[in-house]
Formats: structure tokens, C-alpha cells, sequence
């Protein structure tokens, strides 16, 4: 996957725009975890090809075997690929990827009941798609008639997602796909990297549209976080009203705790993102880790336990991450109903009960002078001011290594048992039975 920290947009020169010197808030670093909800058209069919191990897909057929569900609209024009002729089998030739904007239907969805699983799972943001790069708008925008208030659902989902998270007292953000949106560009279907930047409109026209709507959403929902993806039309990266640069303007005066990510293609990069990467040490700026439950964003009906996060393995991504200086922006994939997949439910489930119980050592915290070790039991090492947290990434082992700086200090397991420590060193604490079968045990030192 790529940083796209490292796309920078045109050389302006000395007529370059002036960007924000916004720094990211204390209030994301703290929260740590956030879920991502991709829910749109790509829903209906809900189909990817199935990825994973011992799955072998050539460079060159990525994309017409993409991963992501919610690329359907793209890989169902490329001609011969699994999901055009999936779709033809179970659509019709006659039945466009459009068209399944009144086939939704999503009476399913309680905003409040599906917010309260996100919050109950651990989230303190929540981020859902707004519009993905099929276009289709989940709020009731005025700059198109493709969206969910006038078609499919008939509802405005995005102000429903909101006025739900506002009420169950978590951060609410925004995904918004800025450069590429299929319904008003007419390219040939992306194939590779290379067609990801080449197949998509660069023009002032479309860089009004697209701030069009991103005003329209900062200006309905005063969004704590705005996560643009894929960057934004080089047509919008100058001195102009509609670019880049004013839309953050306008964005931080309406918003001043807010925070961006950095997908604009620009100079300003709020927080960086990787995407289903995994990440070797600490990062030392504010970053977020971002990823399925499975290997798509959107709801794949084509996977099953062999394709997705177990509670534990989710549990041991958060802490790895966190102990990184990252937040995890895991993301639940709802089908096309509005309900939550029971597979999804449950790793969700089992990692909100073992934050309840180790929330003080992943919440607020920051890293410790390394992320963990090398060698011996793996284990990760969050701070909280001068107490120290050690996360045993596999308690079955009943033992944990002690770092040689924490040998002096007080230790105390989560559930406020003492540590009996052996060895003729007295490095080694011993992990209490009840805590063997934990995704991660956790001892503070201080």
C-alpha cells in the first residue's frame, strides 16, 4: 500500500498556497481507536473475490481481482474479471452497477443500536463513508440527485450515523472519496497504481463539485475529523476558494479541535495513515493504522472465519499499534440491510469486553522508549505518564520477561493481583491462570 504522505501535488513555486499550521489534537492521540464504516451501493452485491493465504493473484490482475468490495464498481467493467461476470450471472447484462442505487435497501438500519455495538466495541470515533469513488452521496446533498435520500434508501444515513454518534457521546468523523468519483467521470476502469492517478478528473469544474460537498459536510455536521482519500483534483490544489488550502481554512475556524488526515495530495498531512500495513517500530508522528475486519472494507459475503480477525488477533493488532504511536481505525462492514455481519459482531464484541477490562493501558497512553522486544515472549509496552504498561501478546505461556528498566518498580496485573516474580534474577513474572486464556495480559509498573 502506499504513504501517501509522500504525494505532494503540483509545484506551485512561489505561488504556492498557505496551508494550516494545525497540529494534531490531544484528544485523537488519546483516543487510540476509532471504526471506519464502509457502507454504499457496493453493499447490494457485496462481493469480492475471496483473498488470503494460499491465494495467489499476478501483479498485473490486482485489480480486475481486487480485494475491496467496495471496488466493485470498478472491477465489474473490467470485462472477463470474476465480478463482471459474477454480476452478469446474477444482474442481467441490462443492469448497470448504477443502477443497484434502487435495489437498496436498508431497512435494517438503527443508527442508534448500530452505533451503540461501534461504542460498546471501544470506538471513540466513528468514521462512515460519505461518499465512496462510486459517487453515491449517504447524506441528502444538493449537488446531486445520486444519493440515499433520493434513491435506494430514501433516507439520509450520514445525519442518522451522526445525530446517533453525537448522542452516545463519541467523536464523528467523515470519509469522503475527493479525487475519484466514477458517476460524473467517463475513463476507462483502473487497472493499476498508474491508472488510479491517470483515470480521474483533474479539472476546476470538478474540483467545485467536490468542495461543494465537503463544505456541505463540514457546514451539516462540523465533522471532528475529516478523512479524505485518494487525494484531491489538481485543479483544487492552488490559491482558490475551492481548493485544498481554503477548504482546511474553512474547516479549522468551524471546527478548531478538528483534525485531517493525509490524503490530499498536498504539503499538509494532519495525521499519516497505513493501510493494511504492518508497521516495524514506533512512528514518531501522530499516525493511524487502518484495515477490515477482513481483507475488504466493504461487506464481502464471500468470506468466512478463515478471512477475518478473530477477537484475540484484533485485540493483539490494537496493542501492537498503540504501542507504536498509532490509532486503529478498524473498519465494520455492514450489509446492504444495515445490519452488522455476526462475524464482524463478535471479534467486535470480544474486544470491547477485554477493553473494559484494559482500557487504562491502551486509552491516553503513549510510547515507552521502545515498542517491545526482539527476542523472548512477544510483547508490547504502552505508558501512562511514569507507569509503564507491559502487554503480554501471548499469556498462554504463563511467564513474562521483565525489561531490565522495570525491575525496581512496583508491578501489578490488571486484575489486581500482585506479581510473583521467579528466576535467581527475579526477571520473570509469572502470569496468573485466569489471565493465561486473555488475548494480552497486561502488568503496570510504577
Amino acid at each position: 500500500m502506499m504513504n501517501f504522505e509522500k504525494r505532494t501535488g503540483p509545484d506551485f513555486g512561489a505561488d504556492a498556497p498557505v496551508y494550516p499550521a494545525q497540529d494534531v489534537p490531544e484528544w485523537y492521540r488519546d483516543a487510540k481507536l476509532g471504526f471506519f464504516v464502509h457502507w454504499g451501493l457496493y453493499s447490494v452485491p457485496a462481493w469480492a473475490v475471496q483473498h488470503g493465504e494460499g491465494v495467489n493473484i499476478p501483479t498485473e490482475d490486482a485489480y480486475a481481482w481486487h480485494q475491496y468490495a467496495e471496488w466493485y464498481g470498478n472491477t465489474v467493467r473490467i470485462a472477463g474479471s470474476p465480478t463482471w461476470e459474477r454480476h452478469q450471472q446474477l444482474f442481467g447484462p441490462g443492469t448497470s452497477y448504477e443502477d443497484l442505487a434502487d435495489q437498496w435497501d436498508a431497512s435494517a438500519f438503527d443508527a442508534d443500536a448500530f452505533v451503540g455495538e461501534l461504542v460498546g466495541a471501544g470506538a471513540k470515533y466513528i468514521v462512515p463513508t460519505t461518499k465512496h469513488h462510486e459517487g453515491f452521496c449517504l447524506w441528502d446533498t444538493a449537488t446531486t440527485g445520486f444519493n440515499a435520500a433520493a434513491r435506494g434508501p430514501r433516507r439520509d444515513l450520514i445525519a442518522e450515523f451522526h445525530d446517533a454518534t453525537r448522542r452516545a457521546g463519541a467523536k464523528f468523523g467523515v470519509y469522503y472519496s475527493g479525487a475519484l468519483d466514477w458517476h460524473v467521470s467517463d475513463f476507462p476502469p483502473i487497472e493499476s497504481d498508474t491508472d488510479l492517478f491517470r483515470f480521474r478528473r483533474n479539472d476546476e469544474h470538478f474540483a467545485r463539485y467536490s468542495a461543494a460537498q465537503l463544505d456541505e459536510l463540514v457546514s451539516r455536521f462540523s465533522p471532528d475529523i475529516l478523512w479524505n482519500d485518494i487525494e484531491w483534483p489538481d485543479g483544487g490544489k492552488g490559491r482558490d476558494e475551492y481548493a485544498v488550502a481554503a477548504l482546511m481554512e474553512r474547516y479549522f475556524a468551524a471546527v478548531p479541535d478538528g483534525v485531517v488526515n493525509d490524503r490530499w495530495g498536498v504539503p499538509y498531512h494532519g495525521f499519516l495513515t497505513r493501510e493494511y500495513t504492518d508497521i516495524p517500530e514506533i512512528i514518531s508522528q501522530p499516525w493511524e493504522s487502518t484495515r477490515g475486519l477482513g481483507f475488504s472494507f466493504g461487506f464481502n459475503q464471500a468470506e468466512d472465519e478463515r478471512h477475518s480477525l478473530s477477537g484475540a488477533a484484533l485485540i493483539r493488532l490494537l496493542v501492537d499499534v498503540v504501542a507504536k504511536n498509532g490509532n486503529l481505525l478498524i473498519n465494520v462492514g455492514p450489509a446492504a440491510d444495515g445490519s452488522i455481519p455476526e462475524l464482524q459482531r463478535r471479534a467486535m464484541r470480544e474486544l470491547g469486553a477485554w477493553l473494559e477490562a484494559n482500557g487504562d493501558a491502551i486509552y491516553g497512553t503513549r510510547p515507552w522508549i521502545r515498542m517491545g522486544e526482539r527476542t523472548g515472549a512477544p510483547r508490547r509496552y504502552t505508558t501512562t505518564g511514569a507507569t509503564v504498561h507491559v502487554h503480554a501478546l501471548d499469556p498462554s505461556t504463563g511467564t513474562l520477561e521483565l525489561p531490565e528498566e522495570l525491575l525496581g518498580s512496583d508491578l501489578r496485573w490488571t486484575d489486581g493481583s500482585m506479581v510473583e516474580r521467579q528466576g535467581h534474577d527475579q526477571t520473570v513474572a509469572v502470569i496468573p491462570a485466569g489471565l493465561r486464556e486473555e488475548a494480552v495480559a497486561v502488568l503496570s509498573a510504577g
